[in-house]
Parts: C-alpha cells; structure tokens; sequence
C-alpha cells in the first residue's frame, strides 16, 4: 500500500512516516501542497495524508483540486487548526477525514486503516497460497515453513498479487505500485524481478508458476487448483479469492515494539534539535522586550511554534502541543510589545519544563490495537451461527447474531455493521434472506454481504450477484472457512476507477461479465431488461455503457440511438457485444454512434483492454472539455448542461434555481498595466475562492476572459444576492502584487422561474442586471431594477 504525505514540517513528517513504515506502508513525502498535487495526480497512491497550512498550495485547495478532477483516492486531513468551521471546510473540500494535532498514533493509524478499508482496503495480516506464507508484520515470506529470502521488490510484488489474486497487472502498473517517484527504472526492472522471485519461488518447492504471464497485458496470480470452476463461462478470467489467515498475538507485540524503537530514535532526534529552536524564540523575546519584532524573524517563529503543535502531540506531549498552540495565538495578534515578551517568555520556560521532564525513554504502550470490524450473522441455523461466534472473537471481530430478518432489520438501523453473513432460510419461519439483501443493495451497497445457502444452482448464485451479494457460500462449510471468507472480503481492495453499466438480455453473460471486471476495480451495474434503460442509466451514471444487439422490446441500436440524440448522454462511450458477423450490421452499429465492437464469444483480455483504452481516451477529453485549465470552474459547455439539469429539476420540485454573472472590473486595465501573466494569476486566484467560498454542489464555471457565472439551487434571486454580496465583501479585501492594488466585480441576478423558464432567458436578465450594476459606479450586486445591497 502506498501513501502520500504532505507536510512541509520535517519532524513531523518523518515521526508518522516511520510509524507508517513500521506498519509496512510505502511513504512518499511532499514538502509543499504544489508537489503534493503532482505526485497524487500522476502516481496511483492508496491514501493521501494531507496538512493544510502547506506552502504554495494549501491543503484545503489541494484537496478541492484533486476532486475537481475526479479523484477518489482516500484523504485525511491533518491540521492543528481546531474550530469546527476549518474541520467542515476541510471535509466539504472532499476529505474523508479530518484529525486535529496533536493525534495519538494509535488512533491515527486506526483511523488511516479504516479509510484504506473503505476506499483502497488493507487485506489481512497474513497473506496465503496454499504453503505459501506472507507476513507483513514480520515483513517475512515462508513456504511449508521454510524461509524465503527476497528483496524489497520482490517481496512487494510477490504482496501486490497476494492482496489482489484477481487482478491482471501491467507492467507500469507494477512500477507504479512498487518503485518510488523518485526512481526511474525500465519495465524490463519489472521482468528480472518477477523472474528472480520465480526462481526463489521454484527453488523452495513451488512446482507450478505462481506468477503467471498474461500475454499483452501483464501478469496475475495463478488461480489455486482447488479454486478453478468446475462449470467453465464465456470467459478465462475467472479466479476465486485467496483465503487469508490472521495475525498472532506475538506478531501484534512484535509490531509494537518495532513502533517504540522507532518512536525512540525520532525522540532522540528532536531533542537535539529543540534546544535550537529555543534559540530562536529567545531572539524574539529578547526584540520584543525593546518594543519591536522583524518581520523575519516573527515569520520564523510563527513556522517553529506551529511544527511544534504537531510534533509534541505526536511524542506524546499533549500538554506541550497546547501551550505551544497558546504561543501561536500570541503571535497572531497585530500588536506585539513588552507585556507579550514577558507572556512569551513565561510559556517558552514552560515549554522547555515540559519537554526536559519527559523521561529519556520511552516506555511502551499497551493499549496498541491493530483494529477489527464488526460482524452481523443473521440466520437461522442455532447451531452454526453458535460455532461462528465463538470462532469469530479468536478473529478479532466484534459479533452480533440475529435469528429474524426483523431483529437484524433493526440492529442495522441502529448500528451499521462494517460486514454481514445472511443465511438465506430459516427454518422456523417462511422468510427469505433474498428480500433482506435486496434492501440492502438499495440502502447500504457500501457494505459486504456474504450469503449462506444449501442450493448450489446457478440461478441461486446469479440471483444472489443481481442483489448485491459479494460471495455464495454453499453448505455444509466449516466455521473456520466462512470466518477467512468474511475477514477477506471485509479488508479486500476495492479501488473502483470507472462505473460500466452492461445491458443483455443473457443472465449468465451479465454474471461473468461481472466476474471479468469487477477484480479490475470497475463498479458494474448490470441490466438484462431494455425497458428499464433510461430511469437506470439515469441513476447510475455509468462512464461506459455495454449493449447487446438484438434484445426483446428495444435493440441495442435503438437504444444507441437515444442515448446519441440526448444532450447529456451523447459524449457517454457505447460499446456493443454481439454474435453478428454481418457487414451491414456491424455498418449500422457505428453509423448510430457506436465507439467500438466486440465479437462474442469473448477474449476476456482483448475486451479489459478496449474498455481501458476507451476510458482513458474519454477521461482525457472529459478532462479538457469540462474543467476550465486556468481558474479549475467548470467550462461553459459543461456549465450548460449542469444547468440545464438544474432548471428542469427545480421545474419538477418546484424550487427556486439562482442565475448570476460575474465580471471582474476593469480587467482589461489590469492586462495592460501588469501584463497577462498577473491577469491570469488573479483569474485563477478568483476562481478558486469562489469555488472555496460556494457550496460544493453549487455549478461555478467560467464562460470566458473575465466573465463567471454562477448557478444556486434552492436559493431566490435575493438569498443568491445576499450570499455573492458576502463574497464580494471578502474579495475586496485580497491585494495584488505587493499590496498594490485590489480587483472587484460586478454581478447581475436572475431567477427561475420569475425572469424566465429558460437558461437563455435567465442570461439575458442577469446580464441586463449586470450591464445596470456597471452603470451605477461598478462593485456590487444588482437584481434587474433593484439594487439589493451595495458594497459597504
């Protein structure tokens, strides 16, 4: 697993770097939020750990620009700023997570573990393939207990696959996941690794190719003998999971005290380096204390006493963190004289009390928990859900054992479990598991199901899929093996990197299609009745789309047709699965727009390979067509279409819907006088406070040179109004080019339905309300006829 760090403050940085490397994550750190933002947008990192107060672009930004681009990557903020404003901020920005300094390393690694749970997933302690053994904890590899001896590259390949046995790996993709940014090797680095861990591999034992060579496009791990289907689908690429085994008590001890050695060298390193610090702050008493502080100097200060929030807290000095957090404050306050030097001075002597008491060293703590998830068994077998329980706290995991669907309806309600057994049939009663998974593939897809079931048909298993069901497991099975099941798919990877939704009428095809590319990290919807199209397409938003041809009540083509003459769908990629092999049909499947076609039966690698070509080819485009470069608002073509939706969305529920048109004043001036290169700066700066300042399901968007536009849904003209003006108040406070001089705007607003039903009626009466604002003396916000509130 590899993560991304970004903290311009040293100390801090390596302690939680250290700390994550002792867990066996790999670390990349970034100085500044600029760096940061070009590393996480072209390396594949798992989780992004993020401060705010970051150099060249602060956390908060960095955050809004990676989910303005589409970026699911997990993210956790980091930050001694602890007011409930920044944290709101901070997640409205798209954080997942939002923890304030001082943490507590254990509950910040707890923390990190359960978002890579939910967005990228950590697997098990101990990865399995049949004698094979690998240990994270331990960072070892064993086979039939024998010793295997690796390199780091080797280990983290031979990891990489064990922690997705389904998935088909490229050779970059093997680069991306296991070398650092700041190495530069050729693919051909990734084929002598993977030939010397085979050897090593065949030299302990291993008779068959583990790793094996998928030919144009990478490698996987070979499929155990025992997991191969006995009923051969449409496709080759069908490999079951892994089972997986847990960590022991002694591996836990052993992890905690490689934690402490490491918390110990940190330890000795930042005590060094404290009494240099002091140095500096006793400077600045000492200015301070004749009525005066430079600049420098007190910019300096202000550096060292916010790293220190952080560091303390993380050595576990709470008590240091806050008195260090009072110093920051002191330095904020605009006036700075002799009363503040002696105030300084007081709490410096305290600070320094505070870190000398701390004994040398540390001690270890035993509070250490490496985490477990919660388990809901719903069923009515007494005595197997009885054998689970008790198996299941040797695991780790906390259990609760409902015999009704009611009873487990309830407790769902009440707490959501992090994975759930359904059985399907409960003796007692004639209720039926499938109606229980059915609700919660609506209400709660984000959590895994594993179903119970005596019937070991296709139809059974097909079904089970179609709801939501993550694994069919058949009975008689153990309780040992229903507990590996539920402890993989609780931690599996699940990264998903593009929706699909695939239309057939064929159960079996829909079913191992899935099975095809759900390991590659797509999330799959599958249809098989045509009439549904639209309200599914509608609610799933797929990034590609799968037709067959011939299918009962609308052909694929027909629906192809649709999906073209409709504004919001026509750029959506469609590609088309059929059994044709007929010219004049493969003609009329491009000639209504499709984009490709793939001859059945299927090649399961040339098919992975012409969706993600498709997608990337897309994602580009989609990349410059939606997102202005320069200022990242929405561009005007994808403005229209967002607004257009808005309007026939506000007609439906009867709201409100806000139309604004902002232009920066005397812009042109501004070029000529400072030259485009400033312009383009104070663009971008605009741009991106009006996106920081709007909420994020607001439509901001640039619709050329210095003209904006702005669509609120659910707000009135005057609510709309009202909310720019404290906009405008705040803007008018930013200066350019050292203080030199300031930019406003001038705006013009319109409602629908009241100034029009339609977005060219709406245009028209805020760029009349805009064209009066400019009339009246420039920097303010006016209804048409109606000044609303001026600038103050």
């Amino acid at each position: 697993m590899k993560i991304l760090l970004v903290e311009d403050d040293e100390m801090t940085a390596n302690i939680l770097a250290q700390e994550l490397t002792t867990h066996h994550y790999t670390v990349e750190i970034a100085t500044d939020g600029q760096m940061g933002l070009e590393l996480a947008q072209s390396i594949p990192y798992d989780l992004i750990i993020l401060d705010i107060m970051l150099p060249n672009l602060d956390g908060i930004n960095l955050c809004r620009q990676l989910r303005s681009h589409g970026s699911q990557i997990p993210i956790l903020l980091l930050s001694a700023k602890e007011n409930s404003s920044d944290r709101v901020m901070g997640l409205e920005a798209g954080a997942d997570d939002y923890v304030i300094k001082p943490y507590e390393l254990p509950e910040l690694i707890a923390r990190i573990q359960a978002l890579l749970r939910r967005g990228s997933s950590t697997l098990p302690p101990v990865l399995t393939w049949e004698k094979l053994q690998l240990q994270p904890e331990a960072c070892q590899v064993t086979y039939d207990g024998q010793l295997l001896h690796l390199t780091p590259k080797e280990y983290g390949i031979l990891e990489l696959f064990l922690r997705n046995p389904r998935r088909i790996f490229s050779r970059s993709a093997i680069l991306d996941h296991i070398w650092l940014s700041g190495e530069f090797p050729q693919e051909d680095a990734v084929s002598t690794q993977i030939k010397g861990l085979r050897q090593k591999l065949k030299g302990a034992g291993i008779t068959i190719n583990l790793i094996e060579t998928v030919y144009g496009l990478g490698y996987r791990l070979k499929a155990l003998p025992e997991e191969v289907p006995t009923a051969k689908t449409p496709l080759e690429q069908r490999t079951l999971s892994t089972p997986m085994s847990v960590v022991s008590a002694d591996n836990k001890w052993q992890a905690q005290v490689q934690v402490q050695a490491v918390m110990q060298q940190v330890w000795d390193n930042f005590k060094e380096g404290f009494d240099l610090r002091m140095a500096v702050f006793e400077q600045a008493i000492a200015q301070l204390s004749t009525g005066s502080l430079a600049q420098e100097l007190r910019d300096s200060v202000q550096g060292e006493v916010h790293r220190l929030i952080g560091s303390l807290g993380s050595l576990g000095l709470p008590q240091g963190s806050e008195v260090a957090r009072q110093i920051e404050q002191l330095l904020h306050l605009e006036s700075l004289g002799e009363n503040e030097a002696r105030q300084l001075e007081e709490w410096v002597g305290h600070l320094k009390q505070i870190v000398d008491s701390k004994p040398s060293t540390m001690a270890l703590t035993s509070g250490f928990n490496l985490g477990s998830g919660r388990l809901l068994v719903v069923g009515g077998d007494t005595e197997l859900t009885q054998q689970i329980q008790r198996k299941a706290l040797i695991w780790g995991f906390q259990v609760e054992v409902t015999t009704d669907l009611t009873t487990a309806r309830r407790s769902i309600a009440s707490h959501l479990p992090d994975v759930i057994l359904l059985d399907l049939t409960f003796p007692q009663t004639p209720e039926n598991g499938m109606t229980l998974l059915a609700e919660l593939a609506q209400h709660h897809p984000q959590i895994p199901v594993l179903v119970l079931t005596t019937q070991n048909e296709l139809g059974v298993r097909v079904e089970v899929a179609r709801l939501g069901g993550n694994v069919c497991l058949e009975k008689p099975i153990s309780p040992e093996e229903i507990l590996k099941a539920v402890s993989y798919e609780l931690n599996r990877p699940q990264k998903p990197e593009a929706k699909i939704l695939i239309v057939d009428d064929d159960y079996q095809l829909l079913a191992a299609l899935s099975s095809l590319l759900v390991p590659w990290g797509f999330q799959v919807k599958t249809l098989a009745d045509p009439q549904e199209f639209e309200e599914t397409l509608g609610f799933s938003v797929p990034d590609l789309l799968i037709l067959d041809i011939e299918m009962p009540g609308f052909s694929g083509i027909e629906l192809c047709q649709v999906i073209r003459g409709d504004p919001r769908w026509r750029e959506l990629p469609v590609l088309f699965l059929s059994a044709h092999h007929n010219p004049e049909i493969i003609h009329q499947v491009f000639a209504v727009g499709a984009d490709d076609y793939v001859q059945k039966p299927i090649i399961g690698p040339e098919l992975i390979a012409r969706i993600l070509n498709r997608l990337e080819r897309t994602r580009i485009l989609k990349r410059f067509a939606e997102i202005d470069e320069l200022t990242g608002t929405a561009t005007r073509h994808k403005s229209i279409l967002d607004l257009e939706r808005l309007i026939r969305l506000a007609q439906r529920q009867n709201q409100p819907l806000c139309f604004i048109i902002l232009d920066l004043d005397h812009f042109k001036q501004v070029n000529d006088l400072h030259g485009h290169e400033v312009g383009d700066r104070i663009l971008c700066q605009f741009g991106r406070h009006l996106k920081q300042f709007f909420r994020s399901e607001d439509i901001v968007a640039r619709w050329g040179g210095e003209e904006f536009v702005l669509g609120l849904y659910g707000m009135t003209r005057e609510q709309g109004a009202k909310r720019l003006n404290e906009f405008l108040n705040i803007w008018g406070q930013q200066k350019f080019i050292h203080q030199t001089f300031q930019v406003t705007f001038s705006a013009g607003v319109a409602e629908y339905s009241q100034d029009g039903a339609k977005l060219q009626a709406l245009y028209s009466a805020a760029d009349a309300a805009l064209y009066q604002a400019k009339e009246m003396g420039r920097n303010r916000v006016l209804i048409l006829n109606t000044p609303i509130i001026e600038k103050l």
